[in-house]
């Protein structure tokens, strides 16, 4: 048996209006080199600028990696030619990056584990190459978009870890709003380090690295694949040889070049660039603003509300449902009427209408107005999840069709005396199956009886009640 040793280098392009220093605009498009500055051209003379939008989103998501943050900026020019990088050297951290020596909690399957970031450091990214038989085509829009890094310790020991690190930490860049990490944009990849080592040995084995895997089904693919491939090498006594390996459509990866010696980068401090202090007060401001993250809301509504685990994480996976749920509970709602209402009919209605919550017509305010009047006893659960349908389809405040409608519940027992007596004059045989044959499920069909005639307004509880009250009177 052999122990799996995975470490992750995550790339995450950070979501700003321009590049990381030059002022072309940061957006996705298909249309190549439409965004380039001079500077990503790297043109004779180039100054670059720092952008503080991206050293900020950087230095939030370190904080809620829970690392240790830098007395101030610095950048670093790291040294290598390559054809998608035009100016020989790329701008970026080494000396004191963003973040240091955190942690990211994942849950994988009942299990909790800690995953150790080495560190988090802001660069570049560089351009991208399209190759074709004979020739490459450069698009040069890609060049210069701030980029994060996060390298995780080799603490990882399988698929299903790495895959939901991953998921988790595009969860973090989601709740810190720094990145919308599309994978289908490119906007976030990885490499992956493997390698595997005798059980109980401290040494570790050689290392193969994947690189630029963009789709989590590929990480898992590819590390499933080399644990089968290293395997079978070692159980023949062979050596597994150091180099870097692509996964490629067949699920499997393939040699691409062998690493013996790591590449001497000559790293020096970026001259154009001056070191910038951050204060304690301009740390503080951005920490302020680091969400709670999933796995923490988990625990909170799993031991403050009481929620069972599935309902927890169901409204802890997604911010922004998460908040809305918060929100509704902090205007004073019924938590278990909040947990069904948003549950059921807020995802089943974003589902079926193909839209995100922000453009969701149903607001905290009104949901809470509903919740409330059910909590009440004006309205049944049933109706004010029909209401609630009827108020996306007309864009409505449900509140005002309540009252336009005259729908809250009937508690009144005369009132409601009135419609089951009614009923059971109008259907004698049913009646005649409960007194003479014994037949409880005659109940329910009188229940329906009084829905209908209440236009559904009726308590079904305090209905229900009464029925059997008025049947027990015709049995004796």
């Amino acid at each position: 048996m052999y122990k799996v040793v995975i470490g992750l280098e995550v790339h995450c392009e950070v979501q700003t209006n321009s590049k990381n220093f030059s002022s072309a605009p940061n957006e996705f498009t298909m249309t190549p080199n439409i965004h380039v500055a001079p500077v990503d051209l790297g043109l004779p003379g180039i100054l670059p600028v720092v952008n503080e939008e991206a050293c900020r989103k950087a230095l939030k998501t370190a904080m809620a990696l829970h690392c240790e943050n830098p007395d101030e900026i610095i950048f670093d020019r790291k040294n290598y030619f390559y054809p998608d990088l035009p100016k020989g050297y790329q701008i970026t951290q080494v000396t004191k990056p963003m973040g240091r020596n955190g942690y990211l909690d994942i849950k994988v399957g009942e299990k909790e584990k800690r995953v150790y970031i080495h560190q988090l450091h802001l660069e570049e990214d560089t351009a991208s190459l399209d190759h074709y038989s004979n020739y490459s085509l450069i698009d040069y829009n890609r060049s210069g978009i701030p980029l994060m890094e996060i390298v995780t310790e080799p603490c990882i020991s399988s698929a299903e870890e790495a895959v939901t690190f991953l998921e988790d930490l595009r969860d973090v860049f989601l709740f810190c709003e720094v990145s919308e990490a599309r994978s289908n944009k490119g906007q976030m990849r990885c490499d992956v380090n493997i390698s595997l080592t005798e059980e109980g040995s401290d040494k570790l084995g050689t290392k193969v690295e994947m690189k630029n895997i963009n789709a989590f089904n590929s990480v898992k693919a590819a590390i499933e694949y080399e644990i089968k491939r290293q395997s079978e090498l070692l159980d023949r006594g062979e050596k597994v040889i150091q180099e870097t390996r692509r996964i490629d459509e067949d699920g499997k990866t393939y040699s691409m070049r062998e690493k013996v010696d790591a590449v001497d980068y000559k790293y020096y401090v970026e001259p154009n660039l001056p070191p910038v202090k951050l204060t304690k007060e301009y740390l503080d401001g951005i920490r302020q603003t680091v969400p709670m993250l999933k796995l923490d809301r988990l625990h909170r509504y799993i031991n403050e509300f009481h929620l069972s685990e599935y309902d927890a994480t169901v409204l802890s996976k997604n911010k922004d449902i998460a908040d809305y749920f918060e929100n509704i509970l902090l205007l004073g709602s019924d938590i278990e009427l909040t947990v069904n209402f948003v549950t059921t009919s807020v995802l089943s209605s974003l589902k079926k209408l193909e839209i995100d919550l922000k453009d969701f017509f149903i607001t905290e305010e009104m949901l809470s107005g509903v919740i409330d009047l059910v909590h009440q006893g004006k309205i049944s659960l049933d109706h004010g999840k029909k209401i609630l349908y009827q108020a996306l389809e007309k864009k409505k405040d449900p509140r005002d069709i309540i009252k336009e409608s005259h729908l809250e519940q009937i508690n009144d027992e005369e009132k409601l005396l009135t419609y089951i007596t009614e009923a059971l004059e109008e259907n004698p045989e049913q009646v005649r199956q409960y007194v003479e044959e014994g037949k409880d499920y005659v109940i329910n069909y009188f229940i329906g009886k009084v829905m209908q005639k209440s236009n559904r307004q009726a308590n079904p509880n305090i209905t229900l009640e009464l029925i059997k009250k008025e049947l027990e009177k015709r049995r004796k």
